[in-house]
């Protein structure tokens, strides 16, 4: 026989016996003990910790002196402050303006059923879609300034 025959004899067989019953062998094996499950499942109850009172002196406790204060502190990462925000140019802080002025201009005027003309609405809009044309715009495409010769991944 070659193999692609002994192929086509496993498939036939595969679908002869596709509605018959599994045989039952697997149903005499028990299971194992680790996949019983109590009838009953154990309640566990959890209860908030208890609170202390805190000593509201500002002295120094007995006990506890400078060095142990210290060791304790030790192991906390504090990360260094944020760098500040860059300075925003006069374009740009007016596309930002639009872009979100627009859109609560129609909110507040539609929460406040103020009515609304036609003119107004056209520049509200207006002044969306402006705002984030000249964001996007403003973009650029290329690499930052600072980033140097070599900006990307060595592969």
């Amino acid at each position: 026989m070659t193999p692609q025959s002994d192929e086509d004899e496993v498939w036939r067989q595969i679908v002869a016996s596709f509605n018959e019953t599994a045989e039952r062998d697997s149903a005499d094996q028990p299971w194992p003990d680790s996949e019983n499950v109590p009838e009953e499942p154990t309640r566990r109850v959890v209860r908030p910790p208890e609170f202390r009172e805190v000593d509201t002196d500002l002295a120094e406790p007995e006990g506890e002196s400078e060095p142990e204060r210290e060791e304790e502190e030790e192991g906390h990462y504090v990360p260094p402050p944020p760098p500040p925000l860059p300075k925003l140019d006069l374009p740009t802080k007016l596309a930002w303006v639009a872009l979100f002025g627009g859109p609560a201009y129609l909110l507040l005027a539609a929460m406040a059923e103020w009515e609304m003309e036609g003119w107004a609405l056209f520049t509200a809009v207006a002044a969306f879609i402006g705002g984030f044309v000249a964001l996007v715009v403003r973009m650029g495409d290329g690499p930052p300034n600072d980033s140097g010769w070599d900006d990307g991944a060595v592969l």
